[in-house]
């Protein structure tokens, strides 16, 4: 399962509106023969490329799913139709299928006699690959990933403005992958005019690379000059007048959108903190001092110690100088759960 996990993160960023799903086919004597991630949509879904794999291999073998194999039919067809056809005699799923359309594949298998194993490490696959699009059923809109890069002392820029570079180039290299991962990448204009960046992916030598997520610049007011980086035609662009971080995730989420990378500044990070819409931060601390300069975040609106917003250590790791810290707040809004009619499935 863990190796099905990874092979999901593999495919983050490229199969939105669709759950990034791994799957691993082995044998009957339990050797791997076959592994798959989803497509893009409209492609084979991560079962079918494992089994294609595997071949005559997977008969009396068993399947390793992050995500319980669908029982629809839609652009593809049901993948629990295929792990039947396939011979398979186990099934061990990490996540059930919350939506009703794509439901009912475990029981399918069960029918034909396949044993279904359901709920095998759950919590870390919910928490890795299908954060996002699990985020988009259960709250109907996309995922947020907070992304910062901080001094010791808590500033993201000087007291002049200077910002570049806080951080070191393990860093920087690191949110090009996080960028990768994401269908979006979301600045407020007063960053988009502080800093113009580009906003795009680029491999280690500095090159854009083919796929890019959307950029996304939350502008009220118009500020934005169509001179601006973000309209240099490197990677689609979207200009919202949004007037809530809620109705811009929403506008999003009816873009297929189903997980954010927020960037902004301080102003921007706290009102999706305040709104209860972070769902993860990555902080890249760096070993430095400024002692005054731009706060890594506004006003929160909290008065007292007792209301401070916790959150959890999920990772820490050395980035070159600079420390990764991978965080998800202890608090969230209560999404309502929305009766999702598109098709889910792994």
């Amino acid at each position: 399962m863990a190796r099905a996990r990874e092979l999901g993160l593999r495919v983050l960023g490229t199969t939105s509106p669709n759950p990034a799903v791994g799957a691993v086919v082995l044998d009957a004597s339990g050797a791997v023969v076959g592994e798959g991630a989803t497509s893009p949509p409209g492609g084979p879904h991560a079962e079918v490329h494992a089994l294609a794999q595997a071949g005559e291999r997977a008969r009396g073998g068993t399947a390793v799913v992050t995500l319980e194999p669908c029982a629809h039919t839609g652009r593809t067809g049901p993948c629990a139709d295929a792990l039947i056809a396939a011979g398979v005699a186990r099934v061990v799923v990490a996540v059930p299928e919350p939506t009703q359309l794509a439901g009912g594949g475990a029981a399918r298998l069960r029918a034909a006699g396949v044993d279904v194993e359901l709920g095998a490490e759950q919590v870390a696959a919910a928490e890795g690959a299908l954060a996002g699009w699990l985020t988009g059923v259960q709250e109907h809109r996309p995922y947020v990933v907070w992304k910062v890069a901080t001094t010791l002392d808590g500033r993201v820029a000087a007291a002049d403005g200077t910002s570049r570079w806080i951080t070191g180039p393990d860093a920087r290299a690191e949110v090009h992958r996080l960028r990768a991962g994401c269908d979006a990448v979301v600045v407020g204009s007063g960053t988009a005019l502080a800093d113009d960046p580009q906003l795009t992916v680029r491999d280690a030598a500095g090159a854009d690379v083919p796929r890019q997520p959307l950029r996304v610049v939350l502008d009220r007011r118009g500020r934005v000059p169509a001179t601006a980086r973000v309209h240099d035609g490197a990677a689609p662009t979207f200009i919202s007048a949004a007037a809530t971080p809620a109705a811009l995730l929403a506008e999003l989420f009816d873009r297929d959108v189903r997980r954010v990378l927020l960037e902004g500044g301080p102003t921007l990070a706290a009102a999706f903190l305040a709104a209860g819409l972070v769902d993860e931060a990555v902080v890249h601390l760096a070993p430095q001092l400024l002692g005054a300069g731009a706060a890594m975040v506004g006003d929160l609106g909290i008065p007292t110690m007792a209301a401070a917003l916790h959150l959890r250590v999920v990772d820490v790791t050395l980035l070159g100088g600079d420390v990764q810290l991978r965080l998800r707040p202890a608090r969230h809004t209560e999404g309502r759960a929305h009766d999702r009619q598109d098709a889910g499935g792994s």
